[in-house]
């Protein structure tokens, strides 16, 4: 079976997630660009649309251009399967909003460190 939260591999993956959270705070673009795995099988399915594969990702971040990204995060569970596999869930709630917002990854460990290959951003209905 395999081994669930290695002390490790999880603190690699909580790092991992720290630095993809200060690159969209800080609207590092190449710094987000750099921890999405650089392959056509990368994707994003986002508020404002979806795009399949990292150019399509790295275009959309280029086009949009800083945004306001600034959020407090709650609920974050990180899970890593093994070595190689993990998996980011956390809720955030955007400063001055009320509206909570979903996001989740896919990451991988690949030969330049932790990549996010899947990624789903989303909102609660409206009410």
């Amino acid at each position: 079976m395999t081994e669930v939260n290695l002390p490790e591999i999880l603190a690699e993956m909580e790092d991992a997630f720290a630095a993809y959270e200060r690159a969209l705070c800080g609207n590092d673009l190449d710094a987000l660009s750099a921890l999405f795995w650089r392959s056509p099988l990368t994707l994003r399915y986002g508020v404002e649309g979806t795009q399949y594969g990292y150019e399509a990702i790295a275009e959309f971040r280029r086009r949009r251009g800083a945004v306001d990204q600034r959020r407090a995060l709650r609920n974050t569970k990180i899970t890593t399967f093994g070595r190689h596999f993990a998996v980011a869930n956390t809720e955030f709630l955007r400063t001055g909003a009320e509206r909570v917002g979903r996001q989740s990854q896919t990451w991988v460990r690949s030969e330049g460190g932790w990549k996010i290959v899947s990624a789903h951003v989303s909102f609660e209905k409206e009410t």
